[in-house]
């Protein structure tokens, strides 16, 4: 069974993505496995930063590797926070604090106007200078609530109502949203790439 390097340390990343990525029957590995430091994101975009965070944990580790890059783009803020979407209240990885920015930053956006999507952006390299990495981009719709709900998830998971379920994506079961998320769509897709490509 070969080794996958998976590009993150976000624990709720690697664990949605190794039950995931169960059928491509590698050997899942976090990139701390391997003692690699985090890429420097400095892509203007989802699929560039996936890429360089793929082409780095590959070249780190002389293995596959795979890499997520995902956030939140609302439409009444232009975007953002988008790439920025973990670290949107400057601090990397505080949650709390971002999800109070987010809503601070719409309290002023009415109910019709605050809608959103969570996106995923997956990127596969078989080696660190692969000309054709495998690139999957899922997109889940909703909209903003107007404050936090449910203890399931992480991130922006509160504050998510998407359009296909009832509730935010925090009070989603993680089987139901196994079946709905960003993070799902763009495994499914890569998948059947990597089914045509193998």
């Amino acid at each position: 069974m070969q080794t996958l390097v998976l590009a993150t340390s976000n624990k709720g990343k690697l664990a949605e993505l190794a039950d995931l990525l169960a059928p491509l029957h590698f050997d899942v590995q976090p990139q701390s496995a391997f003692a690699i430091d985090d890429a420097v994101e400095d892509g203007l975009s989802f699929i560039e930063n996936a890429i360089l965070k793929a082409r780095h944990a590959s070249r780190s580790s002389g293995l596959p590797a795979m890499a997520d890059d995902s956030g939140l783009a609302v439409d009444a803020l232009g975007g953002a926070p988008g790439i920025y979407s973990a670290r949107y209240a400057g601090e990397h990885g505080n949650d709390l604090a971002n999800l109070t920015k987010l809503l601070a930053d719409l309290t002023e956006v009415p109910a019709g106007e605050r809608q959103a999507q969570f996106h995923c952006v997956l990127a596969f390299v078989r080696h660190a200078d692969d000309p054709v990495p495998v690139i999957a981009h899922g997109i889940w719709r909703g909209q903003i609530a107007f404050a936090a709900t449910g203890s399931h998830g992480f991130g922006y998971d509160p504050v998510f109502l998407p359009d296909d379920a009832n509730g935010s994506a925090a009070e989603l079961t993680p089987a139901e949203k196994k079946q709905l998320s960003h993070r799902a769509k763009a495994l499914k897709l890569l998948l059947a790439q990597l089914q045509v490509t193998a």
